[in-house]
């Protein structure tokens, strides 16, 4: 019966999201068991330029240690992966995986150059931050919960993420990271066509809706921001432009 219902939720995810959750499990595995040493996984700029290691950037994007004290925060990053990827992919990218795809993508091909430019040997936190941020934006006036019961509103969870890294992590800069690469994307492909009047940017390449074809009930266009209804506890439409459903009380991150 558990089982069942593991498979059950795993066939549950949505498609891009389950490709990148099956791989940030699977890869640290593959390193924790032994059968690859993690240094075949880092990004490293001689050994991907020089010695022609091209699978690097997708691994380092992947990779993360599960042992000793890094184990929790590898956990963290799965439960953070699956939570708000689930949730852009089944809202505001609803029925349209291959501009999901993109924007992972797009998100991706800009850390890894920050990584070869700042020496960075793993992505994994940025990129699960970048997309936390895009559904942070989206969000931004839902009410969300961390750890010690505090709540406020989505548009500063990444900002307390970054804070709380900064003060007990690794310093913060890999929040950082992925918080300026996350509004890189929102910017451009929000709030300058909508907000400034101007040109559209990004665009979705067509290889990507040929693996990723469109399914009824998806966005009404791409690089259009979720339209929202609006409520009365919004106070008019401030803020209610990037947010689409009302998610109820928002996600527990953490415990007590």
């Amino acid at each position: 019966m558990a089982s069942n219902d593991i498979g059950d939720w795993y066939r549950s995810i949505p498609q891009i999201t389950k490709y990148w959750f099956t791989g940030s499990i699977v890869v640290p595995l593959i390193g924790r068991l032994g059968i690859l040493h993690p240094q075949w996984f880092i990004l490293d700029f001689n050994h991907f330029f020089y010695k022609f290691q091209l699978w690097r950037p997708i691994t380092a994007a992947l990779y993360y240690p599960i042992s000793g004290p890094k184990g929790f925060h590898f956990l963290m990053n799965l439960y953070f992966l699956y939570s708000y990827s689930t949730r852009l992919e089944t809202d505001a990218f609803a029925g349209s995986p291959a501009d999901y795809a993109f924007m992972l993508l797009f998100n991706w091909i800009c850390l890894v150059i920050i990584g070869f430019v700042s020496d960075l040997p793993l992505l994994m936190d940025p990129l699960v931050l970048s997309v936390l941020y895009i559904w942070c934006q989206l969000n931004k006036d839902q009410i969300v919960s961390f750890w010690f019961g505090t709540r406020f509103k989505a548009m500063y969870l990444p900002w307390v993420l970054f804070g709380f890294n900064l003060i007990i992590g690794s310093g913060g800069m890999m929040e950082l990271f992925g918080i300026v690469v996350g509004h890189l994307y929102f910017f451009l492909m929000f709030k300058y066509p909508q907000d400034f009047g101007g040109v559209q940017l990004l665009k979705v390449p067509n290889f990507l809706y040929r693996l990723f074809p469109r399914r009824q009930g998806g966005m009404s266009g791409f690089g259009q921001a979720p339209s929202s209804r609006r409520r009365p506890e919004d106070g008019g439409n401030e803020g209610g432009l990037w947010r689409r459903h009302d998610w109820g009380q928002g996600q527990q991150l953490g415990g007590n």
